[in-house]
């Protein structure tokens, strides 16, 4: 079952349980799937929708940041809500490990030595990675890789 239909079936089983608050988040999320099939005349594969659904955690984060920074508490509530709900339609996520043994897999991969090689690496990492990890993270980590 694609990822867009699993979506779809979660905002009918949200109207049914009178979710409100993740029937919310769900339908943001359709809307901006549906927003860029529109703009861009394309059906949505589930490889472009981790893309979409990771750019919307990240948007999300930095809301959380500002509002906290303004003692916006309420709202920042909403969007971790938002970020729960989101991250229930990503892979599971990976941990410290299996995120190292695949920096160091693409390290030699590419036969990287210094920090001029980063972006090779990360261009392996970053399918491998995507609605997985954050991508900020793992470059800091690349870049720690590569400094020593």
């Amino acid at each position: 079952m694609s990822m867009k239909k699993q979506i779809t079936d979660a905002m009918k089983q949200a109207m049914r349980a009178k979710d409100k608050p993740r029937l919310g988040a769900i339908r943001l999320m359709l809307a901006e799937v549906k927003r860029i099939e529109v703009d861009e005349r394309i059906e949505i594969d589930d490889e472009r929708l981790l893309s979409i659904l990771d750019k919307m955690i990240k948007q999300r984060r930095d809301s959380i940041s500002q509002y906290e920074a303004a003692g916006r508490d309420e709202l920042a509530a909403i969007e971790i809500d938002e970020i729960t709900v989101i991250q229930d339609f990503l892979p599971t996520a990976l941990n410290d490990d299996e995120i190292n043994a695949l920096i160091s897999a693409a390290i030699a991969e590419t036969g990287a030595e210094s920090m001029r090689d980063m972006g090779k690496v990360m261009g392996i990492l970053r399918p491998q990675i995507q609605g997985r990890a954050d991508g900020g993270a793992v470059s800091g980590l690349v870049k720690v890789a590569l400094n020593s």
